[in-house]
């Protein structure tokens, strides 16, 4: 298995793995949005993308947000998406792409790696097996309805 940072390139690796993360998330497939979505990031350059390949296939992904946090007055880094297809699960796939995220915050001297994910995925224990502390603060979101697809 390696580890890259996604390039446009990898384009169409990634968006399969992208548009099965969104199902994942009980969103309806869409993968000619998903590829957009992917390309402005690339793109852009405003998120950091990697992929893991196993075998010369993408295999899963990991999506970090460039953020602050103003009281620590220091750069974080926000994991909005991780995913791993489900044939290459519990192979060490999901541990190798949460350490290139923390060596990447520690290269970029963040104070954190901010992570949510639904109370019902499994991965959670995976988190917390590897130091990861489950934060006890709420947090509320406001959903703009008024967009779409």
């Amino acid at each position: 298995m390696i580890i890259i940072k996604a390039e446009i390139q990898h384009l169409k690796d990634l968006t399969p793995l992208f548009d099965s993360y969104r199902v994942f998330y009980k969103q309806t497939s869409n993968l000619e949005a998903a590829k957009q979505f992917l390309k402005q990031r690339l793109e852009k350059q405003d998120t950091i993308i990697y992929i893991a390949y196993a075998e010369d296939k993408a295999v899963g992904f990991m999506h970090l947000f460039h953020s602050f946090t103003s009281v620590g007055m220091q750069p974080i880094f926000i994991l909005n998406d991780l995913f791993v297809d489900k044939d290459y699960r519990k192979q060490g796939i999901g541990v190798a792409l949460l350490n290139q995220a923390k060596q990447k915050a520690e290269q970029d001297k963040c104070k954190f790696i901010a992570l949510q994910t639904e109370t019902t995925n499994p991965a959670q224990f995976l988190y917390e097996s590897m130091g990861w502390k489950k934060d006890v603060d709420l947090q509320y979101t406001w959903e703009n309805t008024n967009l779409s697809l």
